[in-house]
């Protein structure tokens, strides 16, 4: 992915972020990876927000019957599933999935974009993932900690985005990140092997939700 072409797309998702009705509420959005160390061309968009539960939402059982799902205004803004009945998303089981509906919001279905989506912010769910994988030894999953803040508690960080454009902000490499997570060199050096294998098997764009 040409790299002007994904700060574009991280640069409409903050639009997007700070002025338009999002079917959660959205209290933080970082991008990690690739794009953070200024790579050109990237191998994929790696993005995460921490989504807030919504509060105060009243059950819309008549969108409910309509689009056929379960959910609305428990889980999703019911205004924001009227206005885009499109982008409504489920999960196996028919319930409206918060993570899913973001991800039919923000991104296009045909780019190299990862959404990552959890109600614990970026540097907290960075930490759990880590311990978890070392405890079970599998490593997929670990989320690369060199990330950068473009939005926080209603503020928008044009600097960090005007830092990412310039290729401006330094990194370790990814195993020396994972060594500050706790990682020795060979479980570093393994877990390293694995994110990347995961990474270049992922086509088009995915989305996770996660809870911490």
């Amino acid at each position: 992915m040409d790299r002007d072409a994904a700060l574009d797309r991280v640069e409409r998702i903050l639009d997007a972020i700070t002025g338009e009705r999002l079917p959660v509420p959205v209290r933080e959005c970082w991008v990690y990876g690739d794009v953070a160390l200024g790579k050109d061309p990237i191998t994929r968009l790696d993005v995460y927000v921490t989504k807030d539960l919504l509060l105060g939402g009243d059950p819309a059982p008549d969108l409910d019957a309509e689009l056929g799902v379960e959910g609305i205004g428990r889980t999703v803004d019911a205004e924001w599933a009227r206005e885009h009945p499109e982008w409504v998303r489920v999960n196996d089981s028919g319930h409206v999935a918060p993570e899913k509906c973001l991800a039919a919001h923000l991104l296009p279905e045909d780019e190299p974009v990862h959404l990552e989506v959890c109600n614990a912010g970026f540097e907290r769910n960075v930490t759990q993932r880590a311990e978890g994988a070392r405890a079970r030894e599998n490593y997929e999953q670990v989320i690369d900690p060199r990330g950068v803040c473009l939005y926080a508690e209603g503020q928008r960080s044009d600097d960090a985005l005007a830092k990412l454009r310039d290729g401006a902000l330094a990194f370790p490499t990814l195993e020396e990140a994972l060594g500050m997570l706790g990682f020795d060199e060979a479980t570093a050096a393994d877990a390293a092997e694995a994110m990347r294998a995961y990474e270049a098997a992922q086509e088009g764009t995915t989305v996770r939700g996660d809870v911490v």
